[in-house]
């Protein structure tokens, strides 16, 4: 058996889904699949159960998952025991704008845990560059949201979170359970400055071009609504200040909360960190 197989096992077992999986190890469903059927084959024992209702676990999958987070688990302390003699000790992550994140918390505590060694060093992004420094190389991977272009980037989704209009709590809109877009058609938005990620302007304003006061940073954002009433879109779930307060809008697609890293950076404490940013998004 090959590490790389038990990881394709273990992100089925637990995503319980082929494609779930296969974007989560950025790959395409069949060879995934394949992957499987060949695991099966050498061990002789039938690991998942299909159907038309999902994929379960047998109960020799169920010994085989439990054994191949131990043996990942160990193999992943060799590389960073290796990658420590070797001096790579430090990483540089990005992350935008909210420091306060549920996931990021989660993230930092178990990677402090597991990776005591790692000296991790924390960029605080504005809002005009989505990818927290990573296009201009000062980062080694970033805590970020899409849409950006991801041109010579490895993505890797973390959580979906569904996103709302920041108003002032006295605005009429406020009282609504729900908004859609065609509500907001006639107000000033918050807008980003020119030069920043098309994808990711336009998705902050609901897809189309808008007016509105120029701002770079989450705070920015929120007090110009609190002072001007202007509107802005923003991830549901998140502390808002006194005399704030959000509201869902139906129509915008959620926000998409990602890892992201250059494909073609060595660095070795990147795999590592990502595969505990799954797990503590996770949670």
């Amino acid at each position: 058996m090959e590490l790389r197989t038990l990881r394709y096992f273990v992100a089925v077992a637990e995503e319980l889904h082929y494609g779930r999986a296969a974007r989560r190890l950025h790959m395409s469903q069949p060879p995934l699949s394949r992957a499987i059927r060949q695991l099966e084959t050498e061990l002789g024992a039938t690991l998942l159960h299909r159907s038309a209702a999902g994929v379960t676990l047998t109960p020799a999958g169920a010994v085989l998952l439990e054994q191949a987070r131990a043996l990942l688990a160990q193999a992943e302390r060799l590389r960073l025991r290796v990658t420590e003699a070797a001096a790579v000790t430090t990483l540089t992550v990005g992350i935008l704008g909210d420091g306060t994140d549920p996931g990021a918390i989660r993230l930092a505590a178990a990677h402090r845990r597991r990776y005591p060694g790692v000296e991790v060093r924390v960029r605080d992004a504005d809002l005009t560059d989505p990818t927290c420094g990573l296009r201009g190389g000062l980062v080694d991977v970033a805590l970020t949201r899409r849409p950006f272009d991801e041109t010579g980037f490895a993505v890797r989704e973390l959580r979906a979170d569904p996103v709302g209009a920041v108003l002032r709590a006295d605005d009429p809109l406020a009282r609504n359970d729900a908004l859609v877009l065609a509500d907001l058609a006639d107000r000033r938005w918050f807008q980003f400055p020119e030069g920043t990620d098309p994808a990711w302007r336009s998705y902050w304003n609901g897809g189309r071009p808008r007016e509105g006061p120029v701002v770079r940073a989450v705070q920015e954002c929120l007090q110009t609504v609190l002072w001007n009433g202007t509107v802005g879109m923003a991830p549901l779930g998140h502390d808002l200040p006194a005399g704030l307060t959000a509201v869902p809008v139906t129509d915008i697609p959620p926000s998409v909360v990602v890892a992201a890293w250059r494909q073609d950076d060595p660095n070795p404490l990147i795999p590592s960190f990502v595969r505990t940013a799954g797990a503590a998004y996770r949670s």
